[in-house]
């Protein structure tokens, strides 16, 4: 199933107008240094193409776990890695904490963010932060043709404020459309977000990006009411 017939049918679920390059791919992964990791999340795989740049970049006993929110990709994922080893699971990316319960060296995110609600993008940067450890490492991308629309300059600012080390790729002109790649590491702690900007446009613009036991405890970012 491809990301264009997906989102022609399920816009708001899917987000992404087509599946990621493998330009954009190796600039979402390259930044993580996987082969050091013991425990890797993507968020929002789509057809698998970030995915495959996962496993030929993870050390060998690592564990990744790709969590899919729409059931047809899901299952489509299953069948094209089955063998290989990533955990193919069928939930809310703001289900995280509670999926994986050991800290996260990194997390890769395809997410449509534009596409979500407020509040579910507050969640879903709140549930990153609370599973990444404390050295974790985040990297999602933006369509370079959207970053001035409030939910892209939104994201920007969530980023900023749960993540000590925040850094923006130049464009990738090679993937359709030109995207760039966020890079966030080293969640804050304890430390409370402020809320979103009043009046800001919800429904403005679309980037197509596509938020404790011995783990980080990530601040909270509270949505509007």
């Amino acid at each position: 199933m491809s990301i264009p017939t997906r989102f022609l049918r399920h816009p708001l679920r899917t987000g992404a107008i087509a599946a990621s390059s493998a330009h954009l791919a190796d600039a979402l992964t390259e930044p993580l240094t996987l082969g050091l990791a013991d425990v890797i999340v993507e968020l929002g795989p789509g057809t698998g193409v970030v995915t495959e740049f996962v496993l030929r970049r993870m050390r060998p006993g690592a564990r990744f776990v790709a969590i899919e929110l729409d059931p047809v990709l899901a299952d489509s994922l299953r069948t094209r890695f089955a063998g290989r080893r990533v955990e193919v699971l069928t939930a809310p990316a703001a289900a995280l904490p509670d999926l994986v319960d050991a800290p996260v060296d990194a997390v890769v995110s395809g997410l449509p963010w534009t596409c979500m609600s407020r509040p579910d993008r507050y969640a879903t940067l709140n549930a990153i932060g609370a599973a990444l450890a404390e050295h974790g490492a985040f990297t999602t991308f933006a369509y370079g043709h959207a970053a001035w629309t409030p939910p892209a300059r939104e994201l920007t600012g969530r980023l900023a404020e749960q993540f000590t080390h925040v850094t923006r790729s130049p464009l990738i002109w090679r993937n359709t459309p030109p995207a760039f790649v966020h890079y966030a590491s080293h969640p804050r702690r304890n430390v409370r977000g402020r809320r979103p900007d009043d009046g800001m446009d919800e429904t403005a613009g679309t980037d197509g990006t596509d938020g404790t036991d011995g783990r980080i405890e990530a601040r909270t970012l509270t949505p509007e009411a």
